[in-house]
Order: C-alpha cells, then structure tokens, then sequence
C-alpha cells in the first residue's frame, strides 16, 4: 500500500497532463469577416501590394464577404483566390493547407457605372455552401439588393446558417435598413432557417444613422436581433471619420449563444500586419469587421476525453484498493 500510494500522484499527474493536451487541440474558433474592399477590380488586383495585403486579411477567415467588388467577367476574383491558395503552402503548418472557393451574385446596381458585386470567399476544409438567394425588391429599395448564402459547417455548434450581405447606399442607409426584416422573412421562408446573419457596409451611424433614426429600424426594435459592432466602434480607416459603418447582426439566441462572447470587432490588419496607413488605404477607407463561432469537439477527440478518463478512473480506483 506504501508504494501504490507514493507513485499515485504522479501517474495522476500524468493523465491529467495528457487530458489538458486533448482538451489543447480542440478546432480553432471558426471565423466570419466582412470587408468593403472599394472598388475591386481587374485593376486593382494587379497591383501586388494590394493583392498580397488582401490576401493575407482573408486568409485569415473562414467565410469573407467582399463588397463593392467590380468584376464582371470573375477576373480579379479569380486573381485573388489564385494567391490566397497559393499563399497556403507557405502556411500550411500553421493553417493545415486550407483551400478556398467563392460565391458571387450578379452585378448590382442603378447605374451602368456602378455596379457592384457582393463575394463570399470561403475555406472548402471548414465549410461548405449549401445555397444562394439573390433578394430582389419592387419597388427597388435597395440600390444593391442583399444577397443571401447559406453555409453548413460541423466545425461550429450552430451547424447550419445563413449570411446576409448588404453594402447600402449612403442617404438611403436608414430605408434600406428596415427593409432587411422583409428580406429576413423571406429568406428563412425559402430555407427554413432562422439563423441568420446580416453583414456589411450599412453606412449605419454619423449623419446616415443617427439615434432618433433607430426607432424606424426593424433590426432595432425587433429584440430577437442581435447588434455585435457597436455604435461607438469605427470601422474606417481615416483620422476624419469616427463612424460605426460597417455592422454585423445575428438573428435569435441560438446563434447568439453559437458566438465567441466579445469576438465581434475591428480588424485594424495595418497595426496588427505592420503595414503603413498609406498602403491600407490603397485597398480601401474601411477596415474589416469580424467575429467568431465557437467550435464543435469533433468524435475523435470527445472519444479521446472519454478514453483518458476512464483510464484515470481505473487507475484511481485501483490504487485505492490496495
């Protein structure tokens, strides 16, 4: 008995140190960004400063929305994504070799000058896209319709989901708003899912969104909708401006409790990357947004848990015994 119970605190040592190293490898938390990248086109996916940059902000991301993106013809787009999967080779010890795809809608937009595309770029390891829904409005309210993608991902505990992307039109910030309830109600109509995100530019705060406005805002009154970017962050990249614009908003408690508490945030990649105000402005005014989705344990390593901790327990109970 005097041996067994001098070697018990370390054989205990030991399987809870192994149990902490399961517990260690958990999946990452699963990304979700958004990004007005102002005017992303065959141009501006030419210059390298700009392609690298962006390309390692979205690398970063499980889903990335771009907005304003000009590309009719999927050039630039393809451009990007011809970097980002490269770039993973470099990276693949720390981000296992993840590839990416996208989804865009149509071109969008009132004038043949101006019109814009929303990009959903997405690591194919970590997701997968299970449909898109093109929102069309009559009259027009939107001057960019949403578009709507749904996801299904069994890294996260929501599982399933739906991203809403807006990029609005600045004086019609507050109309177009209110009007993502009727885009809402259809798009849970279509798939007969309520959790659903709303991301993008929405121009929502200074002059286009004040306090008083809030009142005529469905997303706002509407207490089953969550607000993650807050009205004092800014998300724009200017010394002049100090403006919430860029938003993210889930719908009910089951995708707000799926959510890493306090990850919603600006991503300010010129401080954190070490790149100069100069070339983050070559790429746009705004800064990205994100947030995260809490992982699922995968069987592997609930089987792993389970298996560690009945080791322990016959263990236990066997020195005990003696």
């Amino acid at each position: 008995m005097e041996c067994g119970s001098s070697h018990l605190p370390h054989l205990l040592l030991l399987f809870f140190s192994l149990l902490t190293l399961s517990v260690g490898k958990r999946s990452p938390d699963f990304r979700i960004c958004a990004y007005n990248v102002q005017k992303f086109d065959k141009q501006k996916s030419s210059n390298y400063k700009v392609l690298h940059t962006l390309t390692r902000v979205v690398y970063r991301c499980d889903i990335c929305l771009l907005q304003h993106v000009v590309d009719p013809d999927g050039s630039a787009i393809k451009k990007l994504l011809t970097s980002i999967n490269r770039y993973h080779k470099m990276e693949s010890e720390r981000y296992e070799g993840f590839t990416y795809k996208s989804v865009s809608s149509k071109p969008l937009g009132r004038s043949p000058t101006d019109m814009q595309q929303y990009v959903f770029i997405y690591r194919t390891q970590t997701v997968n896209e299970t449909g898109q829904y093109q929102y069309q409005s009559e009259p027009q309210v939107f001057t960019r319709d949403p578009f709507a993608v749904q996801f299904q991902s069994s890294r996260t505990k929501i599982n399933s989901f739906v991203l809403i992307a807006l990029h609005s039109e600045p004086p019609q910030a507050v109309t177009e708003m209110n009007q993502l309830h009727d885009v809402f109600l259809e798009v849970i109509k279509k798939w007969d899912n309520k959790n659903v995100m709303f991301l993008g530019d929405f121009h929502a705060g200074c002059a286009y969104m004040t306090r008083s406005d809030k009142k005529n805002i469905q997303l706002f009154s509407n207490t089953s909708f969550s607000w993650l970017i807050g009205d004092k962050v800014d998300t724009t990249v200017t010394d002049k401006t100090n403006c919430p614009y860029d938003r993210i908003v889930v719908h009910g408690k089951t995708f707000l409790k799926a959510i890493t508490p306090f990850s919603a945030q600006v991503y300010n990649f010129g401080k954190q990357l070490k790149i100069s105000k100069s070339d983050v402005t070559r790429i746009s005014d705004h800064f990205p947004i994100e947030v995260t989705l809490r992982s699922r344990a995968s069987l592997p390593q609930v089987m792993t848990l389970m298996s560690l901790l009945l080791s322990i327990s016959v263990v236990t109970q066997s020195f005990v015994s003696l």
